[in-house]
């Protein structure tokens, strides 16, 4: 998808919704019955309806997959396919966090945008260019690199800063903002830690921001749009066990759906400001 048709996207929809398909084996209601396969993807088509009218994109965790051995990867093809078949206007991101080199990089490249035509992967650039490069080589996908996230011992990397005062996550983005560009590379930075945003806004204005942590983990979404907002919003604010765990109960879809709409709707009145 190219960034002009999901700027369209939130515009339109008037949301800059993403929703996290966490989907944990051990947390699907009970009356989803079937193999492992069956049951998540049965969880996933049913929460996708739920939501698809309040979001612009879907982001599955790879590992609540890998767990499952082939049933995951199955049950990950045949949501990627449903989402591709029925919402083909949805951006689709594989949150795999992958970070290799070489061959191994351009493989996994592969595994995400043509075996399961992924819009975008996020990436982590502990080995530099050469872990990002692969995956730029793909017109019309993006890369979207770990930059400053939510857990607390982020502090042993990520906030550290060299002789000049300048923070680890600071000179990864001023690094590889020139591997891409803002039309395919995007960056990760977790919705706890809106108030630097404002930092980041000044070495990335153009790149839009992946943002995790909005809901059930505590991040602000005023204080994300407040200061991480631009004139084409910029902004992926990803919401997961918030909206998709909303009930354990044979309502659990209507209730998704209904906690996906309750933030859909203060997007909306936030990009109905700018």
């Amino acid at each position: 998808m190219k960034r002009n048709e999901l700027v369209e996207q939130i515009f339109t929809k008037g949301s800059f919704l993403c929703v996290g398909l966490d989907t944990d084996i051990k947390k699907i209601p009970e009356c989803i019955t079937g193999t492992p396969a069956e049951r998540v993807i049965a969880f996933n088509k049913a929460i996708i309806d739920a939501t698809a009218p309040y979001c612009v994109a879907y982001k599955p965790n790879i590992a609540f997959y890998e767990a499952l051995g082939a049933d995951g990867w199955t049950a990950l093809g045949a949501t990627v396919d449903y989402i591709r078949t029925k919402y083909p206007e949805q951006f689709i991101i594989a949150d795999a966090k992958r970070g290799d080199i070489g061959n191994t990089a351009a493989l996994y490249a592969r595994t995400f945008f043509e075996t399961f035509d992924f819009d975008a992967v996020t990436l982590a650039p502990y080995m530099g260019e050469d872990s990002v490069k692969p995956f730029l080589a793909y017109e019309g996908k993006w890369s979207i690199i770990l930059a400053l996230t939510s857990n607390a011992s982020s502090s042993d990397f990520e906030t550290v800063t060299d002789a000049h005062g300048v923070p680890m996550f600071e000179r990864v983005i001023r690094r590889s903002r020139h591997w891409g560009s803002p039309v395919n590379t995007m960056y990760v930075v977790g919705a706890t830690k809106a108030e630097s945003l404002t930092q980041i806004r000044e070495v990335a204005p153009r790149h839009f921001l992946l943002v995790p942590g909005v809901g059930a983990q505590g991040g602000s979404l005023e204080d994300v749009a407040k200061y991480g907002m631009i004139d084409e919003c910029g902004l992926l604010a990803n919401s997961s066990r918030g909206i998709i765990y909303a009930s354990n109960g044979t309502d659990f879809a209507e209730a998704a759906g209904a906690a996906a709409k309750e933030l859909a709707g203060q997007m909306d009145a936030i990009l109905r400001s700018i």
